[in-house]
C-alpha cells in the first residue's frame, strides 16, 4: 500500500460516520421524557439557567434507588397534598469541607430502610398503619454550585411545607440545614425554634470563603422569624470544634449544651430544658439531627467524626422526648457511605426518623392511631342472617 494510500483522512474516522449517524437519530422520545420530567417534578428555582432540570429530580442524574420503607414513589408532584408525610432526597455534599460522600447519603438511608416492618413493639407503633407517606425522590441540586442547590432545595421544602405535608429530609451535608429552614419560615406564622443534635456548632459564617457545611445556623438565624434565642445545640464538643461558633453563640445568645450538661444532668432534663427555650414564643420547630452527635464506634460514616459523642440508645431516647411536643418538619445529615461499615450509620439515622415519626403519632400530633373496626357479635339485632337453607 502506498503512502498516499495510508493517509488518515477525517471522513474515514468512525467518530466521523458516529456524527453523520447521530444527525439522523430522532429526539422525539428524549424530549417527550423531558417534558414530563418537567411536569412531574415541577419548575427550578429561577437561579437554574437550565431549564429543562427538573425541582424535583425525575430524570437520569438521580443518586438514589427504591424508596424509604418501600412507601409510595410520588412521581408526579401536582398530586402531593393530603399525605402525612413526604420523604425528600437531598444528595449534596458541595458544602464539605474535608471527607466527601454524603451525596450518597439519601441512597443509602433508603436502601437499609427496608430492614424493618415499620411496627416497633416497645412504642406499640405502625408507621405503615398510623401515616399516610410518600416518598417524592431527590431535589436537582447542581453539585458545582452551592447557592444554586441552596435555591433548589429551598424551593423543594417550601413546596412541601405549602401543601402541608410533613417533611423528613435525607441529607447530604448539614449546609442544607440553612435552605430546609429557609424554606419553612415562611409558612410559620411566627417564631421558629430549632433543636440541633451535632458535636459542632455550625455556627461559623463561612468556611473557606463560602457558606459550607459548618456554616448553616449562622445563616437560619439570621432568617428573622428563626431568631438564635430559640436554637438549642446538643452534644456539642471534642477537637473539632470552632472557636468562632462558640463566640457567635454567645454573642448571638443561643443555648449550647454539650455532652457533660448531658452527663450532668440528665436525658429528662435536658429535654425539659431544651424544649423549653426551643418554644419560646415560638409557634413551629424543626428538628436537625447531625448523624456525628453519636460515637463514631456506632456510626463511623460521617464526614467528620468526633469521639466521646451520644451512646445510640441515649440520643433515640433524647429525639422521641423532644419530639413529642411536635415539629414542623426534621432532617438526618452528615451519614457519608463510603466511610460506612455494615451500613451501621444509614442504619441509625433510618431509626432516628422511625422514632420521631412515632413518637408524634403517639403524641397525637402527626397521622393517627388505628383501631380495629367493632366486629358484631352473632345474632345481635341487624345482622343479616343470610339465606335460609331448606
Amino acid at each position: 500500500m502506498g503512502q498516499e494510500d495510508s493517509r488518515l483522512r477525517r471522513d474515514d474516522l468512525d467518530g466521523t460516520q458516529a456524527m453523520h449517524r447521530e444527525e439522523d437519530l430522532p429526539s422525539t422520545r428524549r424530549d417527550e421524557l423531558t417534558q414530563q420530567a418537567l411536569a412531574y417534578g415541577l419548575e427550578s428555582a429561577a437561579s437554574i439557567r437550565d431549564r429543562t432540570i427538573p425541582l424535583f429530580n425525575r430524570g437520569k442524574w438521580g443518586w438514589s434507588a427504591g424508596t424509604f420503607m418501600g412507601v409510595p414513589f410520588l412521581e408526579d408532584m401536582r398530586e402531593l397534598g393530603g399525605q402525612d408525610v413526604a420523604i425528600l432526597g437531598v444528595p449534596l455534599d458541595t458544602g464539605t469541607t474535608f471527607r466527601a460522600g454524603t451525596r450518597f447519603g439519601p441512597q443509602a438511608m433508603r436502601r437499609i430502610s427496608r430492614l424493618g416492618s415499620g411496627y416497633n413493639p416497645s412504642l406499640g407503633v405502625d408507621l405503615v398503619e398510623s401515616l399516610d407517606m410518600v416518598d417524592v425522590g431527590d431535589v436537582s441540586v447542581i453539585p458545582a454550585n452551592i447557592e444554586k442547590s441552596f435555591d433548589q432545595i429551598d424551593r423543594a421544602v417550601a413546596y412541601l411545607h405549602e401543601r402541608a405535608v410533613f417533611p423528613v429530609i435525607l441529607g447530604g451535608d448539614h449546609s442544607i440545614g440553612y435552605p430546609d429552614i429557609r424554606g419553612l419560615a415562611p409558612f410559620v406564622d411566627g417564631k421558629v425554634g430549632i433543636i440541633h443534635f451535632d458535636r459542632h456548632s455550625d455556627l461559623s459564617e463561612s468556611s473557606l470563603d463560602e457558606r459550607m457545611h459548618g456554616s448553616p445556623f449562622f445563616h437560619a438565624t439570621n432568617i428573622p422569624n428563626a431568631p438564635p434565642e430559640n436554637l438549642v445545640q446538643i452534644g456539642i464538643g471534642g477537637w473539632t470544634g470552632s472557636r468562632e461558633g462558640l463566640r457567635v453563640a454567645r454573642e448571638r445568645r443561643a443555648t449550647v449544651i454539650t455532652l457533660d450538661d448531658v452527663d450532668r444532668y440528665g436525658i429528662d432534663r435536658v429535654s425539659e430544658y431544651a424544649l423549653e427555650i426551643a418554644w419560646r414564643g415560638a409557634k413551629a420547630v424543626y428538628l436537625s439531627f447531625d448523624i456525628d452527635s453519636v460515637d463514631p464506634a456506632f456510626a463511623p460514616g460521617t464526614g467528620t467524626p468526633e469521639p466521646g459523642g451520644f451512646l445510640p440508645r441515649e440520643v433515640l431516647r433524647l429525639i422521641r422526648l423532644v419530639a413529642r411536643e411536635g415539629l414542623a418538619g426534621m432532617e438526618v445529615v452528615e451519614v457519608s457511605p463510603p466511610y460506612d461499615v455494615a451500613d451501621i450509620t444509614a442504619l441509625l439515622g433510618t431509626r432516628v426518623i422511625m422514632d420521631v415519626l412515632g413518637t408524634l403519632v403517639l403524641a397525637g400530633k402527626l397521622g393517627r392511631i388505628p383501631t380495629k373496626e367493632p366486629q358484631p357479635e352473632a345474632g345481635t339485632p341487624g345482622d343479616d342472617p343470610g339465606p335460609t337453607v331448606p
